[in-house]
């Protein structure tokens, strides 16, 4: 059916690009036809024959499509410096080969080492509190100074994963954005400039699309398994009760991947799914750097740790509730409460935040003391 003037790339981007067609099978057909070459070049009949199939993939019209469509594929990849990396080259991210889902073709600009030692996964909602949005500067920040070797992986999309993006480029961590459509285009076009930085300074795009596939809304859940295959642990910053974020985690359980979620306040519309993680023990909870390095088992590196800021700056309703603290040492959250005419929810996200700058520290019992 094929012609000599393919060559063995063109057969491998073809063979990849069979609809269903992820690692597993590709094994199991190459096992029993013995090439990707000998695959297209068997008749429709050999073939429904040889493997006792039905799909539409052994159909001659369709083959010829894949091997058309490679052509052109062949010829933008090199055009435009992608490495195209097939499952059985040696290249290929071994933690992603783990998956029984992973496709056989990836699709990469930029250098990053995929087989770095220490690869997180941050995810969540597209609709980012700024509580969410801190947390990935302060957790990636806080590992670039004690893990050597360490990569960020996630998806490019709005919200938390945008934000894990640009604290690792700010941090100089090296970071994979896993994108749900080919190289030819950058979804969302308003972080075209992102993924142009995260290319340059050490990290990585990919995709498992070629330049000619369509985008569909499967794609968006279908890349989540590679942003969960591709890390050692999946941390979940911010989550409604559904979504990609949650998929997400449940592919990184069902790949053997340690999952982590941020805790937030009861009735919090994008915390709901980090606490239900968290309640039915699908996860466990992390608060910062320390908690995932004792999870990990991951050793400090002995970097210089960063000068905390003797005196962080406050905002007004912050300073209001450090007077009152340090007016009465230690108290209870109620009283803080009552003494400054604040309902308890507002109070939250102060208190957060001044735990965060390390102003006071939480005591049992909803109590607060000055640091």
């Amino acid at each position: 059916m094929s012609e000599n003037r393919y060559t063995p790339m063109v057969y491998r981007i073809a063979f990849a690009s069979l609809q269903g067609m992820g690692v597993d099978l590709a094994r199991k057909l190459l096992d029993v036809v013995g090439s990707e070459r000998q695959f297209f070049d068997m008749s429709e009949k050999a073939l429904r024959e040889l493997t006792r199939g039905r799909s539409k993939i052994y159909r001659d019209d369709y083959r010829a499509g894949c091997l058309e469509r490679a052509v052109r594929e062949e010829s933008f990849v090199r055009e435009h410096g992608i490495a195209a990396t097939y499952f059985t080259d040696a290249s290929y991210p071994h933690r992603l080969l783990e998956a029984p889902d992973a496709p056989a073709m990836i699709y990469t600009l930029g250098k990053c080492d995929l087989e770095s030692a220490h690869v997180i996964s941050v995810v969540g909602t597209r609709h980012a509190t700024q509580y969410g949005v801190r947390f990935c500067e302060t957790l990636i920040g806080d590992l670039a100074q004690r893990v050597q070797d360490l990569v960020v992986v996630s998806g490019l999309a709005y919200g938390i994963d945008i934000a894990a993006h640009r604290a690792a480029l700010k941090h100089g961590v090296p970071t994979v954005a896993v994108l749900p459509r080919g190289l030819n285009r950058i979804y969302p076009a308003m972080h075209r400039n992102d993924a142009v930085a995260i290319a340059k300074q050490g990290g990585m795009l990919l995709t498992d699309y070629t330049s000619q596939d369509e985008v569909q809304k499967s794609n968006f859940l279908a890349r989540n398994r590679i942003v969960a295959a591709l890390s050692d642990c999946t941390v979940v910053v911010e989550s409604a009760g559904a979504g990609g974020a949650l998929v997400t985690a449940s592919l990184a359980m069902s790949y053997s991947r340690d999952v982590m979620a941020v805790p937030g306040r009861c009735g919090d519309e994008f915390s709901a799914g980090c606490n239900k993680l968290i309640a039915t023990n699908k996860a466990a909870l992390i608060t910062g750097a320390d908690d995932l390095m004792a999870a990990m088992r991951w050793e400090n590196a002995g970097l210089a740790p960063q000068q905390l800021d003797l005196f962080p700056e406050l905002t007004r309703e912050e300073q209001a509730v450090v007077d009152v603290i340090r007016d009465r040492g230690e108290i209870h959250l109620n009283a803080l409460a009552d003494v400054l005419h604040q309902p308890v929810y507002k109070l939250m996200s102060v208190l957060v935040e001044l735990d965060c700058k390390k102003v006071i520290s939480t005591l049992p019992g909803c109590r607060y003391t000055l640091i």
